[in-house]
């Protein structure tokens, strides 16, 4: 009964601690991005239509002044897309494995 008694209070405890924890590591995380020059970062992105679900590996570098550079990879036919937004304006290439397709640019407009 005592062991019972000890493991919930522990778990109780890590759950508590780990929430508490969580919120201060977002909020902290936000204000290091809103301050940041530059960032990386990598991750996996789901696109689901209809029935059918792609799944992407997605690549995102910024800089200040808002260049950047958005590399999306499709996981099933190695379809790779890259949007780039620099002074000159936003270019979005098609590539397909290591050939470029097709090349568009965009001009930039504020609003």
């Amino acid at each position: 009964m005592k062991k019972i008694f000890l493991f919930l209070i522990l778990g109780s405890l890590l759950i508590t601690g780990c929430s508490i924890r969580k919120k201060d590591a977002s909020e902290e995380f936000s204000k290091k991005i809103e301050k940041a020059s530059s960032y990386y970062v990598e991750g996996s992105m789901d696109i689901i239509n209809n029935e059918d679900t792609y799944t992407y590996d997605v690549k995102v570098s910024y800089q200040k002044d808002n260049n950047y550079k958005v590399e999306l990879t499709n996981i099933s036919n190695n379809h790779k897309q890259v949007i780039l937004r620099n002074s000159d304006g936003v270019y979005v290439m098609t590539h397909k494995s290591t050939q470029l397709l097709k090349s568009n640019k965009f001009e930039v407009i504020s609003i």
